[in-house]
């Protein structure tokens, strides 16, 4: 009797924790439990994060260690290629069977990757390891930022979506320094320096993944669908190959044959992937209807862009620091701290005025500006002599436009689609600035590397001809001016005169490279001008669903609209032969496709409660047919 009595007692803390973690019957977190969740997603979220900036400053010291020097880019390669390939497939799949479980197992994924990299013995063990951790990071960023759509209304979601942000920024700046402070020591509690940069991942990651499964509990009904396999295969044969000409590309030559190789494949991939997901249709990986949602298609083009540009700032900043002013990758991480400053201050500033407001569209175009003109600023007064001081502004101002930049256009997507689809929308631009990231980083790192020689041989020419020291250096053929730059260290050594024209063609090539940055960046403004300034929805994911389940489908488009939350239409003017006051076709809104964009700010739109749920506007006898119980 006591036995069965402590069983019962014990079950019923469990389901009162359980609902403590759970919404309401509407649907509705409370502002604790959001925040509570948000400890959680923002762990892992840092996990994925720091990782990666982490590897890159210890590298070089772990492939040392392991005897693979020539190995190590593929340590990076083959994380990148897993954490791309995986962010579109969690998105998808955790539209149809619930984020919780995928979101725990990217974290168990992530950690288990991690404890195994602390254990490789040769770099090709340590790159199967990495590509192991791959997998579970491509779900950390994408799932967090779709869990907090499902809780939080697009209206209030833009505050809570900047903590995100600051986590991305803060990554940056800790990443060198700890992985220089834990690469520098020979050894740790017995254990080999390098190897704790992994292993710290592992407490982390348990913690992690404890407060998710404590507090998340998100209701789903479990909807049952093909999976679409031939798209995900597909997607490999069109992804692996470009991200390892990306990655390898400058080694090989852009023009070798094994780089036509991989354009080869990839084409081909491109192909037979577009075939799976027209074939698929809304069962696809990525549906190709969503990309007639303006907002969506618009959002995705201008990530890619943004993130060559963001890229390329981050990467050239700690490159300048390191070469030209000699600082150590943990002194370079201290000195990008205002870059990370105007990323917290931005993101803040954005999502405080689009709570208050309901407009985000000015932010990205405002963003963008800021963004062209620190890269401008940048590529003018970089210079072999300037003060770190004077580059502070410009990386507050590039922070800054980061901040304003990627949170609204998240926001702007979500808000944009129906909330079953959240997932695959979130995921999906995070992949496309992923990989804007990846072509940003080939593209200056090329740029870079295809200058450099001849600049650093115009200044050492220039210096020749004001300093004898220089002319003798030079026309005794001990000093390399143009040749191998693989490895810069040696600067550091070399006498003041004869590194000063090193420094000197480095910063001349940066320049170049800040302007086609900046270049790049610019596009992105005419591509944000046309972004849709839609009314946000005032209820989460959760509660849009619920209220689309049971009241929007047999209710009024007007009701429709006010039960999930869309904004009222201050107009309902009908359409005049199939085209509504906007000029667009008026049935192109009304399938209830996710495609097609929510209420416009104004009233220039009629309301369209599609948006919110899929489903206001669907005949109840051509619904979709759920089966399957409420899951987390």
């Amino acid at each position: 009797m006591t036995q069965t009595s402590d069983r019962g007692t014990a079950a019923e803390r469990r389901g009162a924790r359980a609902a403590a973690a759970a919404p309401d019957a509407s649907g509705a977190f409370t502002h604790r439990q959001i925040m509570t969740i948000l400890v959680g997603l923002l762990l892992g979220m840092f996990l994925a994060a720091l990782d990666q900036t982490v590897v890159s400053t210890a590298i070089r010291v772990i492939a040392d260690d392991l005897q693979g020097y020539d190995l190590q880019a593929w340590a990076t390669t083959a994380f990148l290629i897993t954490s791309t390939i995986a962010t579109p497939l969690y998105g998808k799949l955790s539209d149809m069977y619930g984020r919780r479980g995928f979101y725990l197992f990217a974290i168990a994924v992530f950690v288990i990757g991690s404890a195994l990299c602390g254990l490789a013995d040769t770099m090709y063990q340590l790159a199967v390891y990495r590509a192991i951790q791959g997998i579970g990071a491509g779900g950390l960023m994408s799932l967090a930022l779709a869990i907090i759509a499902d809780i939080v209304p697009p209206r209030e979601r833009s505050k809570y979506q900047g903590w995100f942000m600051a986590v991305f920024g803060s990554s940056s700046v800790l990443g060198p320094v700890i992985g220089g402070l834990l690469s520098g020591q020979e050894s740790i509690l017995g254990i080999t320096g390098w190897r704790w940069i992994f292993y710290v991942n592992v407490p982390l990651g348990v913690l992690a993944f404890a407060v998710v499964f404590k507090v998340l509990h998100l209701p789903h009904t479990r909807r049952d669908h093909r999976i679409d396999y031939p798209g995900a295969l597909a997607l490999i044969a069109f992804l692996v190959p470009l991200l390892i000409v990306a990655e390898q590309g400058r080694t090989w030559g852009w023009g070798d044959t094994t780089s036509l190789v991989c354009y080869a494949i990839g084409a081909v991939g491109f192909v037979l992937f577009f075939l799976a997901e027209r074939a698929y249709g809304d069962e696809a990986l990525l549906p190709i209807r969503m990309f007639r949602n303006r907002t969506f298609a618009i959002s995705g083009l201008s990530s890619i862009v943004l993130g060559m540009g963001m890229f390329g700032g981050i990467l050239l900043l700690p490159q300048y620091l390191q070469i030209v002013h000699g600082s150590s990758p943990t002194v370079a991480g201290l000195q990008m701290i205002p870059l990370v400053l105007g990323i917290m201050v931005g993101s803040v500033i954005s999502g405080q005025t689009i709570a208050r407001t309901g407009v985000y569209k000015p932010f990205p175009l405002v963003g963008v500006v800021l963004m062209v003109a620190s890269l401008v600023g940048l590529s003018i007064v970089v210079g072999a002599d300037t003060s770190i001081w004077t580059l502070v502004p410009f990386m507050v101002m590039l922070g800054l436009g980061l901040g304003f930049n990627f949170q609204p256009v998240i926001l702007a997507v979500q808000n944009a689609v129906s909330p079953r689809e959240i997932g695959v929308a979130t995921s999906s631009v995070t992949f496309f600035r992923q990989m804007g990231g990846t072509l940003g980083t080939a593209i200056f790192l090329s740029v870079l590397f295809t200058r450099l020689p001849g600049d650093i041989t115009s200044a050492f020419t220039r210096a020749a001809a004001d300093d004898p020291r220089v002319a003798q250096a030079v026309q005794s053929g001990q000093l390399n001016t143009g040749g191998d730059l693989s490895d810069t260290s040696f600067i550091a050594d070399l006498p003041d005169h004869l590194a000063l024209p090193f420094k000197t063609g480095f910063s001349h090539t940066l320049d170049v490279v800040f302007l086609i940055a900046a270049a790049i960046v610019a596009l992105g403004f005419f591509v944000l001008i046309f972004l849709p300034q839609l009314a946000l929805r005032t209820q989460s994911g959760i509660q849009a669903a619920r209220a689309g389940a049971g009241e929007a489908v047999n209710t009024p488009a007007e009701g429709a609209a006010h039960a999930v939350g869309a904004a009222a239409p201050t107009s309902t003017a009908p359409p005049v032969d199939g085209v509504d006051r906007t000029g667009e076709p008026a049935a192109g809104r009304s399938g209830g496709h996710a495609g097609d964009d929510a209420p416009r700010l104004g009233g220039r739109h009629e309301a369209a409660p599609d948006q919110a749920t899929g489903l206001a506007s669907v005949p109840a006898a051509h619904l979709p047919q759920r089966s399957g119980r409420p899951r987390d």
